[in-house]
């Protein structure tokens, strides 16, 4: 279920109340956190994803503490309607030019906050995707420090950093944050292998606990099958040219993967987008589906989903879903449903395979034969990777629990002051 303005209103209106007919309690300072690396309105739903849970462990660590609340987050440039709205959520848009200025809006409104969690929108502080990125990303976190601000690397792939010069930077960065939060065991371990000696809490992401509508129960009929494409990969990445190594044509993998499905009334074909971009082509799913269901008649294409609540909601209501956008196959894996990722980074076997999930099928090594036979298996144990979820759904769980405790620890020390 999307964010909305009731909820920050209950949380509000809680907390004044409460401190109105207390005459001995001093008032407290409403609590403003910034979210870094998170948006609002991103076409990237898995970004979306992320500050949609964020927002709401801040809001419910606030309420338990009877704190009021205001949230920052700092966007980066997008078109699309914000999908997150509610009292107390304020969006900040910042421009490449801000992340050098001291007057700009990123450095004016971190003034502003009592704590910042930088999550670097999951996997980009790294430099897979290009010195550039890394250096949007890092700008945030010095700007945090030189004004003296908590910063809390909030669970996310970590590296990898394969330029020294990069290494060095984000290893320094790292040890002056309160705390850094990793989602996986890999990126646990790389930072001990390029000399991280500070605190790290292994989490894992917090996208695990986005809201959604469940589906209505159902029997019978044909097996929902769903298949992200995804439009970045499609397309060679942003070099256009095969940029994350993926060992067979990706394209001719999403038509084998959509064969074994189309055309038989045991089941039904869904394309899936979850990065939605009318700006940027090359970053479209939306167009990527629509142009592999049109090879395939009978098959249905998602609609484009308002927000990634939606999309998730979508995705619950399927018996089996694989793709390689891996906030779209922890929307499956969340709400039960059995699920191949596809890797073209590490990132998807240290998620999955550091909460017990051994299904992951990375593009990278193996070809497209290997990846039918995973797949093939996996629909034939559908009830047996169900179970295997609600197992590891409880180290999901397990894992957030001890995040919350340190989020919540960061807040206690931003504690009452008199007004």
């Amino acid at each position: 279920m999307s964010i909305t303005g009731t909820e920050g209103a209950a949380i509000g209106g809680g907390t004044a109340a409460k401190t109105a007919s207390t005459a001995t309690r001093a008032p407290e300072k409403t609590l403003t956190v910034g979210l870094v690396g998170h948006s609002t309105n991103s076409d990237n739903f898995g970004v979306g994803a992320l500050a949609a849970s964020q927002i709401d462990i801040l809001r419910r660590l606030a309420a338990r503490r009877g704190r009021a609340l205001k949230v920052i987050v700092f966007c980066w440039p997008d078109r699309r309607p914000h999908y997150i709205v509610g009292e107390g959520i304020e969006s900040v848009t910042v421009r490449g030019r801000d992340l050098v200025s001291p007057t700009g809006a990123l450095v004016r409104n971190l003034r502003r906050c009592d704590l910042v969690l930088d999550i670097g929108a999951g996997d980009s502080f790294a430099d897979i995707y290009g010195v550039s990125r890394f250096l949007k990303v890092l700008a945030p976190k010095l700007a945090t420090l030189a004004l003296r601000r908590p910063l809390i690397l909030a669970p996310q792939t970590i590296g990898p950093f394969r330029r020294g010069w990069v290494r060095r930077a984000a290893r320094t960065t790292m040890a002056l944050a309160t705390t850094v939060c990793t989602r996986d065991v890999a990126s646990t371990e790389y930072l001990r292998e390029i000399g991280y000696r500070g605190r790290i809490v292994e989490a894992t992401d917090v996208a695990m606990r986005l809201g959604y509508d469940r589906p209505a129960a159902r029997t019978g009929g044909p097996v929902r099958v769903g298949i992200n494409v995804s439009g970045l990969l499609l397309n060679g990445g942003y070099t256009r040219s095969n940029m994350f190594g993926i060992a067979d044509d990706y394209g001719a993998l999403m038509r084998a993967i959509a064969g074994e499905f189309a055309s038989r009334p045991d089941y039904e074909l869904h394309f899936v987008g979850h990065v939605l971009s009318e700006e940027q082509e090359i970053e479209d799913d939306y167009r990527a589906c629509q142009k592999l269901a049109a090879e395939f008649p009978g098959s249905i294409v998602a609609p484009r989903f308002g927000s990634p609540s939606e999309a998730k909601s979508y995705i619950a209501g399927l018996d089996f879903f694989t793709g390689a956008r891996m906030h779209a196959c922890i929307a499956a894996f969340s709400s039960g449903v059995p699920v191949v990722p596809l890797a073209y980074s590490r990132k998807f076997e240290g998620l999955f395979s550091t909460l017990g999930y051994k299904e992951t099928a990375d593009l990278r090594s193996m070809g497209t034969v290997e990846v039918l036979t995973r797949i093939r298996a996996a629909v034939a144990d559908l009830d047996g990777l169900r179970a295997q979820i609600e197992k590891d759904l409880v180290e999901a769980n397990r894992r957030l629990d001890h995040y919350e405790q340190i989020v919540d620890e960061a807040m206690a020390l931003r504690g009452p002051v008199t007004a």
